[in-house]
């Protein structure tokens, strides 16, 4: 009975065995579970990027979605503006950068997550561009960023530097509006920018920069966006207001600290 008692006792499973056996089925099977929703995912992506849409299709979802403040004939209503004229290329940066459908009124439309799908965005342009022509896509070559960057940087300083300021970190303007950074904007939307002058900036026609000059000045921004900072901390790249309160809050507070420390230590 003793031998047989040993035998049972010495073949029992520890609760910890019992534990670590479940939490290994349940890593298994969320492992599983997560292969399998990344191939969905990835098929889903494939699928939506093979797919392309008409103009047709363009009319429909601008009859569901923007033809209550546009207007069905795009002529605008006391909602929206008239589209007559702002072309695809407004339309596609409006909608790409999420500014529309505007969520709500106010100063300025902000920038947000799109809420259509790049096909989506360039069926809807297509269609106002076919009813409504305006601005459209450039040269590939105007977005290449194989322009002269030292002139591309003079052009900015003195048309976009006042607002945008001159590291491209955006800016404070009047009413609550504001210019936004640009140290993520695409070239695409840079030119698209200059070119349609979306709510507070004002538009860059030829006279008064070339498609040449347009070139430069993205070739700028987007060696700005590549260049790796130097010299510690950018601080947002702000200037002196920014580097004043740094020093102010910790170079001043580590003073006062170390003042403090010395006082207590004396004491």
């Amino acid at each position: 009975m003793a031998r047989e008692k040993k035998r049972r006792s010495n073949g029992r499973r520890s609760p910890l065995a019992a534990a670590a056996l479940i939490g290994a089925g349940l890593m298994i099977t969320g492992a599983v579970y997560a292969g399998a929703s990344a191939a969905f995912a990835a098929t889903d992506t494939q699928t939506a990027a093979s797919s392309t849409l008409t103009v047709e299709d363009g009319e429909k979802l601008f009859q569901a979605n923007c033809a209550t403040c546009h207007g069905l004939d795009l002529q605008g209503t006391p909602n929206g503006p008239s589209l007559y004229g702002v072309g695809e290329l407004a339309v596609e940066f409006q909608m790409s950068t999420g500014r529309m459908p505007l969520q709500m009124q106010g100063p300025q439309a902000p920038q947000k997550h799109p809420q259509f799908t790049e096909d989506q965005i360039l069926a809807i342009s297509s269609y106002v561009q076919e009813t409504a022509p305006g601005p459209t896509f450039p040269e590939k070559e105007i977005l290449d960023g194989e322009g002269d960057v030292s002139h591309g940087a003079e052009l900015f300083r003195v048309n976009c530097a006042m607002c945008h300021n001159v590291a491209a970190a955006g800016g404070a303007l009047t009413e609550g509006k504001y210019a936004p950074a640009l140290t993520e904007t695409s070239a695409l939307h840079i030119y698209a920018a200059m070119v349609t002058g979306p709510q507070n900036m004002p538009v860059f026609g030829d006279l008064n920069l070339s498609d040449e000059d347009k070139r430069d000045i993205i070739s700028a921004l987007l060696f700005q966006q590549q260049s790796v900072q130097v010299g510690g901390f950018s601080l947002g790249s702000l200037g002196p207001v920014s580097e004043g309160l740094f020093a102010w809050i910790f170079g001043i507070g580590a003073l006062v600290a170390i003042t403090v420390w010395i006082t207590a230590k004396s004491n």
